[in-house]
């Protein structure tokens, strides 16, 4: 009976989703510190690291779907998660920077072999009935794992920064083999030449519907700039906040041990007061009215910016955690409520999945050629004025989110 239960694709998903998660979170909680303090990275090479990254998924998107499709949802599957885990064990074991970027290539085209294709996987494996549950409960096993994985980083990473990546690099090798010994794949469908043909027939045929939707709804276009200034502002800020947090705070004189104490606790109260706030606004009526979203992501862009001109100007550690806890939680919450807001206007449900697609791919735009533009500004000028430059780059959102409450008012 166990046996069945550890093979069932519903509790396989699960695991895979728990597992995957704990040892991202495990990783991420101190590798941007590893970066700072050990690879010792400049401003510009912070930012060029994420660039990188956002590259690869960018480029490797389309091409590892279409493998996914015709050969096998499981072969992908292990596949990602074997660079996932190669990727993070060259940036952990080398602590160089051309070491770092090799990783960073590594795991974003990982990302992308795994990125739709496990869901695909417990789809055609359980029916979209039972997977709809899988999906509900795998994001609460996510959100477990993560919440676990931050104190266990702080525990490791005090004895030396770069083991958590090490170990869990391996965990997700260690992944790839659970995975290929207990993941099914029985019904399965290989995507044949000529359904290949039509598929992309049928991504044109989605693109150019897009394209007319768009230049027919100014919501939509709407919506797509400020997706697009949202990827102009957030990489530079994702990769450069660390830096100037730990030397406006002065905490960069601080002992090793300390500073990791301090960035895993930061982490742990962005993922705790993360998941109360979105409790509060999922039991709340603003999701279910186009003009309290858009009032709300409004507000919440304002308070982005103004806690960005915050960040960048404040010395004190409590100063520097609140505003940075605003960006993060507001942030959070403003997420779900643009996919509800894109969501409720798509004209066409055969296009939705294109839709949310494209607005990905925009906001990938954004981070890829806004990135380097901050490392610029953060390497000849200062950090300070990056991240100012960064709330410069995000303000035109109210002009836009002022135009669409105008809309739905009209």
């Amino acid at each position: 009976m166990k046996h069945l239960i550890k093979k069932d694709p519903y509790y396989v998903y699960i695991h895979t989703c728990f597992l995957s998660q704990l040892f991202f979170t495990y990783i991420f909680t101190v590798n941007l510190l590893y970066h700072v303090q050990i690879v010792k990275l400049n401003p510009f090479e912070l930012v060029l690291v994420g660039t990188v990254l956002e590259l690869s998924v960018f480029i490797f998107e389309i091409p590892t779907g279409v493998i996914s499709d015709l050969k096998s949802r499981k072969l992908s599957i292990i596949i990602g998660y074997s660079l996932i885990g190669l990727g993070f064990l060259v940036e952990g074991l080398f602590p160089f920077f051309l070491a770092v970027i090799l990783s960073q290539i590594l795991w974003g085209i990982g990302y992308t072999f795994t990125s739709g294709s496990l869901q695909a996987w417990v789809s055609d494996e359980v029916g979209e009935e039972r997977a709809a549950g899988a999906f509900m409960n795998g994001a609460k096993a996510g959100n477990l794992g993560s919440v676990l994985a931050i104190p266990l980083s702080i525990i490791t990473g005090i004895f030396m920064l770069n083991l958590p990546i090490i170990l869990g690099g391996l965990c997700m090798l260690g992944l790839a083999i659970y995975l290929m010994i207990h993941m099914k794949e029985e019904k399965f469908i290989p995507l044949k030449l000529e359904s290949q043909s039509s598929a992309w027939k049928n991504m044109k045929l989605n693109l150019s519907k897009i394209a007319i939707y768009s230049k027919a709804s100014r919501l939509i276009r709407l919506l797509f700039l400020i997706a697009l200034f949202f990827g102009f502002y957030s990489e530079g800020f994702d990769r450069l906040w660390l830096t100037h947090f730990l030397e406006a705070s002065r905490l960069s004189f601080f002992s090793e041990r300390s500073i990791v104490l301090v960035t895993g606790g930061i982490q742990f109260l962005v993922v705790v007061g993360s998941f109360i706030v979105l409790n509060i606004i999922n039991n709340s009526s603003i999701h279910k009215h186009l003009h309290l979203i858009y009032i709300s992501l409004f507000i919440g862009s304002l308070l982005i910016i103004s806690s960005l001109i915050g960040f960048s100007y404040s010395t004190s550690i409590i100063a520097l955690l609140g505003f940075y806890l605003i960006i993060q939680m507001v942030r959070q919450i403003m997420q779900p409520l643009e996919e509800i807001w894109l969501n409720t206007i798509i004209p066409e449900s055969s296009v939705r999945a294109t839709f949310f697609s494209m607005k990905g791919q925009i906001d990938a735009i954004g981070q890829i050629s806004g990135g380097p533009i901050i490392g610029g500004v953060a390497s000849i000028f200062s950090i300070k004025t990056a991240i100012l430059i960064s709330a410069v780059l995000l303000s035109p959102v109210l002009y836009l989110l002022r135009k669409a409450l105008k809309i739905s008012r009209g």
